[in-house]
């Protein structure tokens, strides 16, 4: 088949070059007019034979997916009537295809409103596919797209992975964005690289709440922006206090040329954006096919497309060629102030507030090396608590004068000792599939559950936050001993995040989580649904514990509670994080108690094996107590994570 498409092409090619050859010797005899009518059809003609718009890279740069409901077979995710010059190109790779040839010939568009300047990656396609005599097609000027070319003039390209963000609906599971290079030197600055970045086009006044069901139900158009490289860095990893992975991609010169024409044509273009598969990931791994024709890296995303997860994908087709580690401000700073003693911290806290700290006799009798280490985290913590926002007139006397007093020690300035920790690619995968077995009040059980994403406290931490857990869509059906088969747990969202807090970062620990699950009330197993969510503290033991306490609520609807409708509660949750490297505890002591004097109280204990990066063994026991009732549940489960 490969030989006979071959000669096909061949004989395709060899009959336009004929037809250019016939064509020049009546130039004198035919109209101009008339000869581009003539080498339009034939350009048609090829681009039939040959059948060009089933050819993967067309499909590629009009971003179409395979669709059993469209009559051609494929629909576009562009969902913009300006990016297609045919009214059916949306659902028509043909018909785009001819109608596109017929832009480009057109004599009553200029400028840039033209296809030759609005669709410059496709342009240069055809050429390669087809035998275009340029001296028939229009001389059309595009100052605009040149303007911009010469502004982005890339050569090089890197994947930039800002990490986990719980606080950003948008950013809880990472963010990806490209940066464009101007050099193919590793050593040249990337400060006036430019940042791509697909997104939401969200509206200001949204809320939390509604910018998620919108981005859940495709209720925002996504579009690509091209911006300056700094004002990301500023945003990820001064602003929001996020650590940067920086992958430097193996693209060559003429690959990044390709996705840079085709970025210009997805200028201010919408798209279908979703937030957990036609999102911002997936979009960069459909501008990398175009990149390089050929590789596959969309196929796998048909349900999710979570940024650590493409990441993988980009690893795997062999496109890293090397990765760099950009710690946020707050990482530098906590690492600064690990290296200053107990006495020391407290000068460079009150340095911070004042600079005349700086006359004081305990601290002249430093050496010039631990006066700069404290200087220099001084400005760095003030920074930090300014965060970001618009500093006053004394604030910004007081940063002067520490800027100054540090330069008075220029020899002894050291970068923060920053400890790399593991890149997110080399964690565990995000789906997770498990098989337990176990007992729960007197009965056993045998229970299969399916997790689409994405990392529970109990796993293996290692690429991911420590005392961050993000589950969605977490289904566990149980079979009991006498054969019933029951829905034993669905959760919709379960978000937990614990963040430590110290003399100097003062962050609040929360969780939400909402779904049905199963209580014994009035002495049934019921299944209940329920919205809880919870606000607190957590603080670090040692170097590998981690302590919380938060505050509960609680919405719960139970048919056995007094009242058998939707009822209120408050409660506690606390307990123990501790990390072990191939194994982790928690100990847990919750409970809530109803409006209606209801209560409940539980402790739990779990226990998590690492066997391998997707590999892990956990045993949980429960206690539970309530009003009318007191059980207890064991369980050993085989996790597997792919």
């Amino acid at each position: 088949m490969n030989v006979f498409k071959r000669i096909q092409n061949a004989n395709s090619q060899f009959s336009g070059f004929l037809f250019l050859v016939l064509m020049s010797g009546v130039t004198s005899a035919t109209p101009p007019d008339a000869r581009r009518v003539d080498v339009l059809q034939h350009l048609q003609q090829q681009a039939q034979q040959i059948r060009l718009w089933q050819h993967q890279e067309w499909l590629n740069l009009l971003h179409y997916d395979k669709d059993s409901g469209s009559p051609s077979g494929y629909t576009s995710a562009v969902d913009d009537a300006r990016f297609f010059n045919a009214t059916d190109g949306a659902i028509s790779p043909e018909a785009e295809l001819r109608a596109t040839l017929s832009a480009l010939y057109r004599r009553d568009v200029s400028g840039n409103d033209h296809a030759q300047c609005r669709f410059v990656a496709r342009l240069h396609w055809l050429k390669k596919q087809l035998l275009f005599d340029a001296a028939t097609l229009p001389d059309v000027h595009c100052p605009d797209y040149a303007e911009w070319y010469a502004m982005v003039k890339a050569q090089r390209a890197t994947l930039i992975f800002p990490t986990y963000h719980l606080n950003s609906p948008s950013s809880m599971f990472g963010h990806t964005l490209l940066r464009l290079d101007h050099s193919t030197s590793i050593e040249d600055s990337s400060w006036l690289s430019f940042a791509v970045n697909f997104g939401a086009n969200t509206n200001a006044e949204d809320n939390s709440l509604f910018y998620a069901f919108k981005g859940l139900t495709g209720g925002y158009p996504g579009i690509f922006i091209v911006a300056p490289y700094f004002k990301k860095i500023q945003e990820y990893n001064r602003i929001e206090k996020r650590d940067i992975w920086e992958y430097q991609l193996n693209l060559s010169p003429e690959e990044v040329d390709r996705m840079v024409t085709h970025l210009w044509e997805l200028k201010e273009i919408n798209f279908d954006y979703y937030f957990f598969d036609e999102n911002c990931s997936y979009r960069l791994l459909e501008l990398l096919e175009v990149a390089r024709p050929g590789i596959e890296l969309t196929d796998e995303f048909g349900v999710t497309a979570i940024p650590i997860d493409t990441v993988k994908a980009i690893e795997r087709v062999g496109m890293i060629e090397s990765r760099r580690f950009r710690p946020a401000r707050v990482t530098e700073l906590s690492a600064l102030m690990k290296t200053l003693s107990s006495t020391e911290q407290r000068l460079m806290q009150q340095l911070a507030a004042d600079p005349s700290v700086f006359e004081r006799a305990d601290f002249a009798a430093l050496n010039d090396e631990r006066k700069a280490r404290i200087i220099d985290a001084a400005y760095r913590y003030q920074r930090y608590q300014q965060g970001g926002e618009v500093r006053s007139d004394e604030q910004a006397r007081n940063s002067h004068r520490l800027l100054a007093l540090l330069n008075r020690y220029p020899g002894n300035i050291m970068p923060p000792p920053v400890v790399e920790p593991t890149p997110p690619e080399l964690g565990h995968h995000s789906r997770r599939a498990s098989v337990s077995m176990g007992e729960r009040n007197n009965e056993g059980f045998t229970e299969v559950a399916m997790r689409m994403a994405f990392h529970s406290l109990e796993d293996n931490e290692r690429g991911f936050l420590r005392g961050a857990q993000i589950n969605m869509a977490n289904v566990q059906l149980r079979v009991a001993d006498s054969g019933d088969v029951r829905l034993q747990q669905l959760d919709a969202i379960d978000i937990v995040s614990l963040t430590p807090r110290t003399r100097f970062f003062q962050p609040m620990s929360w969780k939400v989580y909402t779904g049905f699950e199963r209580q014994i009330t009035d002495g049934k197993d019921r299944l209940t649904a329920h919205v809880t969510a919870g606000w607190g503290a957590s603080y670090s033991l040692a170097r590998n514990g981690l302590l919380y306490t938060l505050a509960t609520g609680r919405l719960e609807h139970n048919r056995g509670l007094p009242g058998g409708g939707i009822e209120p509660a408050l409660g506690v949750d606390s307990g123990l994080l501790w990390h072990f490297g191939k194994s982790t505890t928690r100990l847990e002591l919750s409970g809530e108690r109803f409006l209606n004097d209801y209560y409940r109280t539980r402790v739990r204990y779990s226990q998590n094996f690492v066997m391998a990066r997707n590999h892990g063994i956990n045993f949980s026991a429960d206690y539970n107590h309530n009003r009318d009732d007191q059980y207890s549940q064991f369980s050993l489960a085989y996790r597997y994570y792919f």
